[in-house]
């Protein structure tokens, strides 16, 4: 029996900075649900927390045996200062809570859903497949946990400094997720990659487009935000 031609190297880089995105999302929602359990956060939100936190460790599990499905040997490199959540000690912990909301599901896990939905449309490979059929089914959740946790800050007595706090920030946030997706249009992807679950950049530049038009505009629209000028406005950080 022939041996079986390994993928591109892009395939083992991709998945194992995958690997390091999940755990870091394992992590940084562990934090956030510690910070929601201290300001007081409805048990509904608290148990969503924490089962997020489960799912971002499953992801992880799933990602690595794509990866070593791929050919990979190397460990994940874990940075333990970027799997936690930083405390501005000057301001109130409600509004660390809410920049990690916002930015990280609302608009993070948001983006995610469009996202995986596209790099599973052409994953045909057994391991990667399955990643990430577990990762688009999650997402959705993960998503919907970033809006209600909003509504609910948006009814806190603070709320008015909060909202000062979006208005002012959300440009910034928009334009980190631009620019970590990717403003490029080049449609380059190979038919290997593809099937191991990775797409061109121009199709993640869409993917946040799309979020963008069906989900940011329409869901910030019902909690008073202007995400229209937001992202009109948005700038690099």
């Amino acid at each position: 029996m022939a041996r079986r031609v390994p993928p591109p190297p892009s395939v083992r880089d991709e998945w194992l900075r995958r690997v390091e995105a999940e755990y870091r999302s394992a992590t940084i929602t562990q934090h956030l649900t510690l910070w929601l359990m201290q300001i007081g956060a409805s048990p509904d939100l608290l148990r969503a927390g924490l089962r997020i936190a489960g799912d971002e460790v499953r992801h992880a599990e799933l990602s690595h045996r794509a990866y070593v499905a791929a050919g990979g040997q190397a460990p994940p490199a874990l940075v333990r200062e970027t799997l936690g959540l930083r405390r501005r000690e000057d301001e109130p912990l409600e509004h660390d809570v809410l920049r990690t909301v916002v930015e990280i599901f609302c608009l993070g896990e948001t983006v995610a859903v469009p996202l995986f939905k596209e790099l599973r449309a052409g994953a045909t490979v057994p391991a990667a497949r399955r990643a990430l059929d577990r990762i688009l089914v999650d997402e959705v959740r993960h998503r919907d946990f970033g809006w209600v946790s909003l509504e609910w800050l948006f009814s806190l007595p603070c709320a008015p400094a909060l909202r000062v706090i979006v208005e002012r920030e959300l440009p910034r946030w928009l334009g980190r997720i631009r620019d970590h997706y990717g403003r490029s249009e080049s449609t380059a992807v190979s038919p290997e990659e593809r099937s191991w679950g990775l797409m061109a950049p121009a199709t993640y530049r869409a993917c946040v487009e799309k979020a963008y038009r069906r989900d940011y505009l329409p869901r910030f629209r019902r909690l008073g935000v202007d995400a229209a000028r937001a992202w009109s406005g948005d700038v690099c950080a």
